[in-house]
């Protein structure tokens, strides 16, 4: 069972049930592994007995607190926050905090606004002392049509780092939400809308060198887009003022239900059968940043998609186009136009030892029974 702040995985191993974050691998590697830190325990002591403690911070378990919010919500709070500081202070907390976070100092980051991101992040973070509140996250559900299997990746965020996507496919269309979030895309938010509909066919490697082909290419299949939607928004309304004029008013629900589904079996259908198996080369035009020079020199099919940017706190945000790279399975890519920089994905394979994950059930009992016991 996943739940999202950071995201975290609750687990089961023998008396205890432990919360465990997810932490991605250090900026750039987005192909190692996931890291894990414990912020809390569920002690099962005896039976009709247990304690919750709190694990942030180095001085080992400590007094903490669960209570249910709502239906698949639940708040964690530390009783002992004393315990999560430090003896040289602020400042070696944040230096503690950064070598877990980017497994680096302050001094190896040179870029300006990489620090201040950073430094953004951390007292962010820390100011809330894990006493969090967390959301049950539903995977998508897998189908034969689907691209790839959708589920959650790991992928570079220019000067943010790594984040975590949850990939879903919706009959014409895929979207990227973002499962952890930055100062500028908050989590929750579509990072990515991919129009499978629309595929890229990309030019000869050298002249995909040339970032100025690429953007050509992408802006003429975004004025296509947009004639495509004009008209069937001018459809859509000749279709109403029919049903009006015919004085059939239960008729408009059922059509647009069943318009809306031969599109999304069309769309579906046109994405099977963009499942090239075949590669092509793939190069990065010059001038587009990537934080990972390893990217993959094959790909299998481009798409035509949609990203969200935006100034801090959200601002003034705004969709911008850009390329959505399939590399394999387990990998993609996204070209963002406007900002010149790449971004690449990997698949998360997590798997516990020794340890199993509670059904939904089973554990929104414990939270009850504990929550009145622990009190």
């Amino acid at each position: 069972t996943l739940y999202v702040l950071s995201p975290i995985s609750l687990q089961v191993d023998g008396l205890f049930i432990i919360g465990w974050m997810y932490l991605p691998p250090h900026d750039p590697h987005v192909d190692d592994p996931m890291r894990f830190k414990p912020l809390f325990r569920i002690h099962l002591m005896e039976r009709k007995c247990a304690t919750v403690e709190c694990m942030y911070g180095h001085k080992g378990p400590h007094n903490g607190h669960i209570q249910i919010v709502k239906k698949d919500e639940f708040s964690t709070k530390c009783n002992q926050t004393d315990h999560h500081r430090m003896s040289g202070g602020r400042q070696e907390e944040f230096r503690t905090w950064l070598r877990e976070e980017w497994g680096r100092t302050l001094e190896d980051i040179f870029h300006e606004h990489m620090q201040e991101l950073i430094l953004m992040k951390f007292i962010y973070t820390s100011q809330y002392d894990n006493c969090l509140t967390y959301r049950r996250i539903y995977l998508p559900p897998s189908s034969p049509d689907d691209l790839i299997k959708p589920g959650l990746f790991k992928g570079t965020y220019g000067s943010h780092g790594l984040e975590i996507v949850m990939l879903s496919f919706h009959g014409k269309k895929a979207k990227g939400t973002k499962i952890t979030g930055d100062p500028n895309i908050p989590a929750g938010q579509q990072t990515v809308e991919i129009d499978l509909v629309h595929p890229l066919q990309l030019p000869d490697i050298e002249t995909l060198r040339d970032f100025s082909e690429l953007s050509r290419i992408v802006l003429e299949v975004q004025e296509q887009v947009r004639r495509e939607e004009q008209e069937e928004e001018q459809r859509q309304e000749e279709e109403d003022r029919s049903q009006q004029a015919a004085a059939q008013p239960a008729a408009k629900p059922l059509g647009g239900e069943g318009a809306e589904g031969e599109e999304t079996a069309a769309g579906a259908e046109g994405t099977t059968q963009n499942k090239a198996p075949a590669s092509q080369p793939f190069v990065l035009p010059m001038g587009v940043i990537s934080r990972n020079e390893d990217y993959p020199r094959t790909c299998r099919i481009c798409f035509y998609r949609t990203g969200l940017i935006a100034g801090h706190g959200f601002t003034s945000p705004e969709r911008t186009p850009g390329v959505f790279v399939l590399f394999d399975d387990d990998r993609f890519g996204f070209i963002w136009l406007e900002l010149k920089s790449f971004s690449l994905y990997s698949r998360i394979k997590v798997s516990f030892q020794n340890a199993e994950a509670p059904s939904r059930e089973a554990f929104d009992e414990m939270l009850k029974n504990i929550q009145s016991l622990a009190t």
